[in-house]
């Protein structure tokens, strides 16, 4: 005597837990976002968005390189006004002191204010430092990675504004040609430290371009990696609505097949 349709109740079990494993994934997609979950969702996908995700990053990355580069150069910039006053009063008191009407009294105190000027300058280019590195103490270039890969790299100038740099060291104003010489030394440190305001303003403007570009193109890769990657709410809700009805439904139809067995094998007993 045949109890039941084998094949229908196998197919239906089957169906069942293969809607088990797809509502599993739904889940899965619902509670983290994500419309690849784990590789088998989307293998090449996957790849995709990896590579993405690796130029997003190293962008994010190359941002605070830069970040850290304006940091420097502001700095630098502040170094150099300071350098540029400190000249301008030297210059003033060469050009008094040039004044032969001074006495020995006076070029005494004129030179006790132009070695501490001096002493200012030097302690600025040995003292200004970002990270533990001179900003101003020595010329060398400063590279800055402004991309996510190789050969994205950009130089900024660093310079030595020392005394010794600017053809000041041992400068005196103890006689009227002293203050003479030191105008014309003074005038060419002026168009050192001129020349390096500019090239720093130049090379700020040069950054904040690389970084505004950087900003740019992240944000376009993330929208990218985000249509490739995440998941649609609306579309994955609906999935999962209609997974769980059929579901719901294999198991209606699995539990009356058993109890109608159950019923049938009770009369036998």
């Amino acid at each position: 005597m045949k109890i039941q349709n084998q094949s229908m109740i196998s197919f239906s079990i089957h169906r069942y837990q293969r809607n088990v494993t797809s509502l599993t994934k739904t889940l899965d997609k619902l509670s983290s976002g994500l419309r690849i979950y784990r590789a088998s969702d989307d293998a090449a996908g996957l790849s995709i968005s990896e590579t993405l995700r690796a130029q997003i990053r190293g962008l994010a990355q190359s941002q605070r390189n830069m970040q850290d580069g304006l940091s420097v150069l502001k700095a630098a910039e502040e170094g150099l006004m300071n350098v540029n006053n400190l000249l301008q009063r030297i210059r003033e008191l060469a050009v008094q002191n040039a004044n032969d009407t001074l006495n020995a009294s006076d070029r005494a105190a004129s030179q006790k204010e132009l070695e501490q000027l001096l002493q200012a300058i030097d302690d600025t280019a040995e003292k200004l430092e970002f990270n533990t590195q001179k900003i101003l103490g020595e010329n060398r270039p400063l590279r800055l990675q402004v991309g996510a890969n190789p050969g994205q790299t950009i130089a900024v100038d660093m310079v030595d504004t020392s005394t010794t740099s600017l053809g000041l060291n041992g400068a005196t104003l103890l006689t009227q040609t002293d203050a003479e010489q030191l105008i014309a030394k003074v005038d060419n440190a002026l168009k050192k430290v001129t020349n390096d305001l500019t090239n720093v303003g130049s090379d700020y403007e040069a950054i904040e371009h690389h970084l505004n570009n950087a900003m740019l193109k992240e944000g376009n890769l993330t929208a990218s990696e985000s249509l490739l990657r995440d998941t649609n709410i609306a579309r994955e809700m609906m999935n999962y609505i209609s997974e769980n009805i059929r579901q719901q439904g294999d198991y209606l139809l699995i539990s009356h097949v058993n109890r109608n067995i159950k019923d049938i094998l009770e009369l036998f007993a």
